[in-house]
């Protein structure tokens, strides 16, 4: 299929679902890249991960009382943060430990909720791989609203976000409340992975939060830039990645993640800087006997 076969299809009203999917696809993977530079420049790839398995419970009640997916998945995610955030004030457990023992839990917890829902297999399949050619209108609003107020929240605490990214400890002994900051941080990345959850699923979604910014990492040292890159290669990798799962019949959710993994290999092999290439033609510095 070619690029105009594909926007064709897009606008066929026999196949409405196609641009929703696009729509949430683009939306969330944008989010996802603008919430993932925090995530990349402070570290907490884990957390991101452990967010995805947290979700899961509120999202497996609310497919079994036939609620919002979204709201579900918040409120589980939000519940599991604050818990992770409370308990992680004992500094005789890391916070790493509690996140493996807390999220891993809900996950559990999740797997238990929708077993005892009809159609077992094909529900879990649902939520950890994505079923995004079956969003609901609904859904693409709740996307759209959640999207719109996550990023306002970074726009907010843009600074005090990259201040205790930087150097935590510094920024506690200035009297900037760090474990506020970290709470309402993690609750961010809790909405940025249940607006993508339907997109990719539970286990690929980190890949959706992650290789973004990572590649706008490789690609520039400026957080501004890296910070307008991200959302922008997210976004161009999912529609790259609908229009090759369209066209050839694949897994939607995994085609995206490929294609985000190829445009990562392609910066780290590319970057102008940052590059494996560039590294190995820059001249090396001479050294005198």
């Amino acid at each position: 299929m070619n690029p105009v076969e594909f926007l064709t299809d897009l606008l066929n009203p026999d196949l409405a679902f196609l641009p929703k999917a696009l729509a949430v696809a683009v939306m969330s993977s944008v989010v996802c890249g603008v919430v993932g530079c925090y995530v990349v420049l402070r570290g907490m790839a884990f957390i991101g991960d452990a967010v995805s398995h947290a979700v899961f419970p509120g999202l497996a009640v609310a497919f079994v009382v036939s609620g919002n997916l979204v709201l579900g998945g918040s409120i589980a995610g939000i519940l599991t943060a604050i818990l992770v955030a409370v308990f992680a004030q004992n500094r005789r457990l890391r916070e790493d430990t509690l996140i493996g023992v807390l999220f891993v839990a809900a996950f559990a917890v999740g797997i238990v909720i929708i077993s005892q829902a009809p159609g077992y297999a094909g529900s879990l399949q649902q939520f950890l791989f994505g079923s995004i050619t079956g969003i609901p209108t609904s859904d693409l609003y709740v996307v759209a609203g959640t999207g719109t107020a996550v990023l306002a929240v970074l726009l907010l605490f843009h600074k005090e976000f990259v201040t205790i990214s930087l150097d935590r400890e510094s920024a506690r002994a200035m009297g900037v409340r760090v474990f506020w900051l970290d709470l309402v941080l993690y609750v961010i990345v809790t909405l940025a992975v249940v607006i993508s959850v339907q997109t990719i699923g539970n286990i690929l979604v980190l890949a959706l939060l992650v290789t973004p910014a990572a590649t706008a990492r490789l690609l520039t040292d400026r957080l501004g830039r890296m910070m307008a890159i991200a959302p922008a290669v997210g976004a161009g990798c999912a529609l790259a990645g609908l229009y090759v799962s369209w066209s050839w019949d694949l897994p939607t959710g995994g085609t995206i993640v490929l294609v985000l993994t190829a445009a990562f290999l392609t910066a780290w092999f590319l970057a102008p800087r940052r590059g494996l290439l560039a590294r190995r033609r820059a001249p090396r510095p001479h050294t005198t006997d």
